[in-house]
């Protein structure tokens, strides 16, 4: 993991920055529950810091909120295995509210079907027009006969609802000793390094300022990859593959490998990237020589496999990601 607190943006010099929360926990949960022995490590042993930012209340948005947001923007796609979904339509929109203005819908004597069908049009008028959704249904005659109280209300319980689940993953990693007190990867031996069975970097911005061009990350790479061992990263955690060093050709170790990574577009639509990025992540692995292998839109979950390679390309993919971590291993 990256225990740097700092980037430098081209609009913002010592921006806060760390790992990204869901990203840690939930695969570190996942492994955990696995039955695998996890060992947390940093380059310096310094503690790793939850990127502010991972924890805006958007980003933790309830699973059956997003599932249901998903079965309303997918009635008006042609298409839906290529709908480009913008960080916009989830943060800006309202839209993720709609299962719980549908649900009071339904509770006012609406079908479930005729909730949904409201639903629908509303959001594709909404996404259409860049608008939020509770104002596009009352411009628009889509209330349901609900009250504009009854409409911000779902709004403003899906907030709470988000806020309440960052706050509990927040919770739940200062729980977790080995973030409290991480290994120090400078410190390990050769042996040591080469012992584990797989290692796995998640995201955050932090990967880009101490995971990039680091001499310990290229000796514990190298000691997995020969023995062919997983080596796995998420999101931005793929930096720490630019760590790895060059083969006896003198090319990239990773070079020519199939390779996925937080993409130059998910970047520019994050408030961080937004701030002048001091460089592309996913432009940085195709210089080293990887073959990039993004999603066909953004934020859509995308794990990538090849050889004993596994990347992940956004938080969405995070628990994609530690199962085929988890596949490789046979846990």
């Amino acid at each position: 993991m990256s225990s740097a607190r700092e980037i430098d943006l081209r609009d913002s010099s010592n921006h806060p920055t760390g790992f990204w929360a869901e990203e840690a926990l939930k695969a570190y949960q996942r492994f955990v529950a696995a039955g695998a022995d996890v060992v947390v490590m940093t380059p310096d042993g310094k503690a790793p810091v939850i990127d502010p930012y991972s924890l805006e209340a958007f980003f933790h948005y309830p699973d059956e909120d997003r599932d249901y947001f998903a079965s309303v923007y997918r009635t008006f796609h042609q298409d839906p295995d290529d709908i480009r979904i913008t960080l916009a339509h989830t943060t800006e929109q309202e839209l993720v509210a709609s299962r719980r203005i549908a649900q009071r819908m339904v509770d006012a004597g609406r079908t479930p079907e005729e909730a949904h069908g409201i639903l629908s049009n509303a959001a594709k008028i909404a996404w259409r027009k860049n608008e939020k959704l509770v104002d596009v249904m009352l411009a628009e005659g889509l209330d349901g006969g609900l009250p504009e109280a009854a409409l911000r209300g779902a709004v403003e319980e899906l907030e709470s609802a988000a806020r309440a689940k960052s706050d509990e993953r927040k919770a739940e990693l200062g729980e977790i000793p080995g973030f409290r007190s991480p290994v120090a990867l400078s410190d390990l031996s050769e042996e040591q390094l080469a012992e584990f069975d797989a290692f796995f970097a998640p995201g955050g911005h932090g990967p880009m300022v101490d995971l990039a061009d680091n001499a310990d990350a290229g000796r514990l790479i190298a000691a997995l990859h020969a023995q062919n061992k997983p080596v796995a990263s998420l999101c931005h955690g793929p930096a720490v593959l630019l760590s790895a060093p060059e083969r006896h050709d003198g090319q990239w170790l990773f070079e020519g490998f199939r390779v996925t990574s937080y993409t130059d577009e998910e970047e520019d639509q994050n408030a961080i990237g937004m701030l002048g990025m001091p460089w592309y992540l996913d432009a940085a692995l195709k210089n080293a020589g990887a073959v990039f292998d993004d999603a066909p839109f953004a934020w859509a979950s995308h794990v990538v496999v090849d050889r004993n390679l596994i990347t992940g390309q956004n938080p969405n993919s995070t628990e994609a990601t530690a199962d085929a971590v988890l596949k490789a291993l046979s846990l």
